[in-house]
């Protein structure tokens, strides 16, 4: 039987909340193929690699940020583009899917494994060497213009955007868009964000502080929202959620 020769890489869809808009960190390519178009970020795993070391290399390469160990959050350390030290972004990296269709890439058979990357108060994106700039982008505005994509990345935008939101309904992945200590208006307009719709805050802040292990007080305040004192909360212990959290 015939194989065709096959390189295998890693595509990140990289995910964010800034000022309230639910973005997407995009690269624009400095080579070709593609060369001047926006994309994900990615590229080929090298030889002895795994997987996951790959896409988060590429997350270091291709954007100055350093990712800790999967769904921990804080402590870590990394490097930024200066050489100095600074504390990692708290990260939620996992595995969406693969993608393997022929003629996806003009270079030959490329299979591509996609990860979703959620992370807070991400730094001023620095593009890798294969690309000319880098930038956040509102996913809404991606997602309206199928062709706007090098590749076949608005569909695995479009998966993993998915991915993200439904998993806000029966997971506390949220919390991965927020600091390590937060007020339910600042989660509430996470799902806001992510969701593309209006919530009742009332009712979220109901649900919020009465799913188990959901989120945990702190024992302080804060006014960074306005108005009165707004009480602060950590993420809690549970992996689900019980009832979910849904969109409807």
């Amino acid at each position: 039987m015939d194989f065709d020769p096959m390189g295998v890489a890693t595509d990140l869809v990289i995910l964010t909340v800034r000022d309230g808009s639910f973005e997407v960190l995009l690269i624009r390519r400095g080579i070709a193929p593609h060369r001047g178009r926006w994309a994900l970020p990615g590229g080929f795993v090298r030889a002895g690699e795994g997987l996951e070391e790959a896409a988060r290399r590429e997350l270091a390469e291709e954007t100055g940020v350093g990712a800790a160990p999967s769904d921990q959050a804080g402590g870590a350390e990394g490097s930024d583009p200066a050489g100095g030290r600074r504390s990692a972004a708290r990260i939620h990296l996992e595995q969406v899917a693969t993608y393997g269709e022929p003629g996806r890439d003009p270079r030959g058979r490329v299979i591509s494994v996609a990860y979703l990357a959620l992370v807070p108060d991400l730094p001023a994106p620095v593009a890798g060497s294969d690309a000319a700039s880098a930038s956040w982008i509102p996913v809404a505005e991606v997602l309206a213009d199928p062709g706007r994509l090098a590749f076949d990345h608005h569909r695995i935008l479009t998966d993993a955007v998915e991915r993200a939101r439904a998993k806000l309904e029966y997971s506390p992945l949220a919390t991965a868009f927020c600091a390590d200590e937060f007020t339910i208006s600042e989660l509430r307009g996470v799902y806001e964000a992510v969701w593309g719709v209006p919530l009742d805050p009332r009712n979220f802040h109901r649900k919020a502080t009465r799913t188990e292990g959901f989120v945990v007080p702190v024992g302080a305040t804060t006014t960074r929202d306005g108005g009165r004192p707004a009480q602060l909360f950590r993420r809690g212990t549970a992996t689900t959620l019980h009832p979910p959290l849904t969109r409807g």
